[in-house]
């Protein structure tokens, strides 16, 4: 499987954790940046990263700022993409089973490490569900 990650200055420590989490898991993982603490402008990261999750060049993306707010609102403005905003294992579960989510929205300043990589495993293990689901996964985006 092949992940895009990206995130803010906030987000900054938890990425690093999770793209080497990632890696021992032996996922192809690029980092869209930031590769700094320094301030920094959340969009700079993840539209890029959107824009290679939306042309199908990865499977998943995880994006990570101080609340997962603005990174969401950010990737979200891509058509192709569906971020959820996930603080526990089942909305990570709940965004992949029932509304096909391809990028994970992390809030970093709320996330221990620990709950980081349990929503991260939940969001990568957990498959379309399809069904009735379909239908209103694909009146999302405007056409």
């Amino acid at each position: 499987m092949k992940i895009a990650i990206a995130s803010d200055h906030a987000g900054f420590e938890l990425k690093a954790l999770l793209t080497d989490y990632f890696r021992s898991k032996e996922y192809e993982v690029t980092d869209f940046g930031t590769h700094t603490p320094e301030s920094m402008d959340y969009p700079d990261t993840v539209h890029p990263l959107a824009e290679a999750v939306e042309k199908n060049e990865y499977d998943l993306g995880f994006v990570l700022c101080g609340s997962g707010n603005g990174v969401a609102m950010t990737a979200n403005k891509h058509q192709g993409i569906r971020c959820a905003l996930c603080w526990c294992e089942e909305i990570a579960w709940l965004a992949r089973l029932h509304n096909d989510a391809n990028v994970c929205s992390l809030p970093a300043r709320f996330l221990t490490e620990k709950e980081a990589k349990e929503i991260a495993d939940r969001f990568l293990n957990t498959a379309f569900e399809g069904g009735r689901h379909l239908k209103r996964v694909e009146k999302i985006p405007l056409h």
